[in-house]
């Protein structure tokens, strides 16, 4: 399963509007919501938070990957977001996130959602992919970049 058959434009914010965490979750919820890839929007942003209170998603390189599993969803869904300015995380390195992958998948997709959760790490990991992400212009941008680095590192 590739990033790129999970995510579309029209679920992607090159420059999310919000600053707290809490706000930058609702924000790529609301998209998710937005598009009829949620079912029950609240239910959705409360399971990622109650993720977010077990441990920080900020994984660290200026990178969040929030992530919950939620009956109300088909499958797997994922949106993605860039913060220009920066979220505090409360990642492990200390510094603000600039990049956030938002991951939502039943409950009985445990597979699908841990080799979605280490597709989107394993691309996050080379400094210049994430580089090139935060100059995306647009959604359509982001989608490109993507499919080239999943083309580039997985498919060799």
């Amino acid at each position: 399963m590739r990033l790129t058959d999970l995510l579309s434009k029209e679920v992607i914010k090159v420059q999310l509007e919000k600053a707290t965490k809490e706000s930058v979750i609702g924000e790529l919820v609301d998209l998710l919501a937005t598009n009829k890839k949620v079912m029950d929007r609240d239910s959705v942003f409360q399971s990622v938070l109650e993720r977010e209170q077990v441990m920080s998603t900020g994984v660290g390189d200026s990178v969040a990957i929030p992530h919950c599993k939620s009956e109300a969803v088909k499958g797997v869904v994922v949106a993605f977001g860039i913060s220009q300015d920066g979220i505090d995380f409360q990642s492990i390195d200390s510094k603000p996130v600039r990049l956030v992958f938002l991951l939502v998948a039943t409950p009985d997709a445990t597979g699908s959602h841990l080799k979605i959760l280490s597709r989107v790490s394993r691309l996050l990991n080379k400094k210049t992919f994430r580089d090139n992400l935060l100059l995306a212009q647009s959604p359509e941008d982001v989608m490109s970049l993507i499919q080239q680095e999943e083309m580039a590192v997985f498919e060799n």
